[in-house]
């Protein structure tokens, strides 16, 4: 790749990102924040599928289709714990927790 100054400042930036994302606390931080996010979009979803009952099958399936490419992702291939695989991970983990909670809060 060329060493422009655009991809110059997405190195530094990249760089100061990870050495910002070293210290334990932000790394906690930020898998936090992404099994919220995870949440969130799991609400998010559910409920907008809900509103239109005809894409309840479609919306399940890509769901479906989301989560093992993320297990895929972050089991298969990736093999390390990187701040992205660990943050990735906290994200699906958010959506299925989600997913279930709306299922008991239906059932109740």
């Amino acid at each position: 790749m060329q060493n422009t100054r655009l991809n110059r400042l997405v190195d530094v930036l990249l760089a100061r990102f990870l050495v910002w994302a070293r210290n334990p606390w932000r790394r906690t931080s930020l898998i936090i924040i992404g099994f919220l996010f995870g949440y969130f979009l799991g609400n998010a979803i559910s409920t907008i599928s809900g509103q239109k009952a005809f894409l309840d099958m479609t919306v399940a399936f890509i769901m479906l289709l989301i989560t093992e490419a993320v297990n895929w992702l972050v089991y298969g291939r990736l093999r390390q714990s990187s701040l992205f695989s660990d943050t990735l991970s906290a994200t699906k983990v958010g959506l299925v927790y989600s997913l279930f909670v709306e299922a008991f809060k239906l059932g109740s």
